[in-house]
Order: C-alpha cells, then structure tokens, then sequence
C-alpha cells in the first residue's frame, strides 16, 4: 500500500467480505468496494466505503470508470476484465493483485483451469503497467496453495517506499 497515493482512491474488485477495504479505510483511502453480493460490505457503506453490487461477468461494459490511484484484486479471476482492470488505473495508479495458479488443484479449491492463472499470465495480462513485484509459486502461510501475485504502476517505476515487511515472518524492526 505505500506505492498508493497517500488518501487515493481505491478499487477493491471482488471485495467479499471486506477485509482489504477496512485496512484501506484505516489507511486513510477512499476506497469503493465492488462484489455481486454485497451484503458483507454493507456495513462499511458507514464507514465512508463506496459499496457497490455489480457483478462484472454479464459482458456488459466496465461500470467502475477509470482514474483509480489503487485496484486491489485477490482470490478473483475472470479473464475477460484483466485488460479493462489495467486501465482503470490513474496515471501513477498501482495495482495490487494475488488470486490462484495452476498447480492448486492439489490443495484444494479452485481446481478448475479456469479459474487458475497460468505460469506467468498476471504479467502477460498487465505487460502495459511497470512492474514493481512479481511471485509465483506454492504458498502456506494461511493454508498451503499456490499462486501469483503482481504489484504494478501505470506509468513509469517512481521512488520505492522503505522496506515495509509484506513478505510473512518478515520484521520491519
């Protein structure tokens, strides 16, 4: 979160039950929170928190707009939003996303292909943005998976923050 704006705005797409919204409310962000079932968001509509039902696999067109200083995007895949959910960013905007990859089939849901990246997709897939992070591979923090995970800029590569300890396990002491 420290490439984000200081108080940007932020998307959270397939936000669920809020989890990332409240620590970008208590960021200081203003984030709009995006699901089809909104009923674990509604709360957060208090708080400040767009809340939005929208559900993003009608084919319709993009209803969120662009100009986004921060998407965060985790545990969701649907293929046909990935160029759309690049340009929904601001110029500077960074996107923030982590779902799961092939090879998951082995810990469990998903195990659908289409619903798993392939190797390398999330960067072939946001090859318009800057890379600042990029990790594929088997995970275990909460429960064993595997995935990949994407940190990018819309435009080019600016000051990175100091460490901020967003690897598990590591201090920032």
């Amino acid at each position: 979160m420290p490439l984000i704006r200081r108080g940007g705005r932020v998307l959270d797409l397939a936000a669920g039950s809020g989890r990332h919204c409240r620590l970008l409310l208590e960021s200081g962000f203003a984030v709009c929170a995006v699901d089809r079932d909104i009923s674990a968001l509604s709360p957060l509509a208090a708080t400040g928190c767009e809340v939005r039902r929208v559900d993003l696999e009608t084919g319709a067109a993009w209803p969120l707009g662009t100009s986004y200083d921060g998407v965060v995007v985790t545990n969701y895949l649907y293929r046909p939003l990935l160029p759309v959910i690049g340009r929904a960013l601001a110029a500077g905007g960074v996107l923030i996303y982590e779902t799961f990859a092939c090879g998951n089939e082995r810990f469990g849901r998903p195990r659908n292909p289409d619903f798993l990246l392939r190797p390398g997709e999330l960067l072939d897939a946001f090859a318009m943005l800057t890379v600042v992070a990029f990790e594929q591979g088997e995970v275990s923090a909460s429960r064993s998976a595997v995935i990949q995970r994407i940190a990018a800029t819309a435009g080019p590569l600016g000051r990175l923050p100091g460490e901020v300890g967003l690897d598990i396990g590591v201090s920032t002491e």
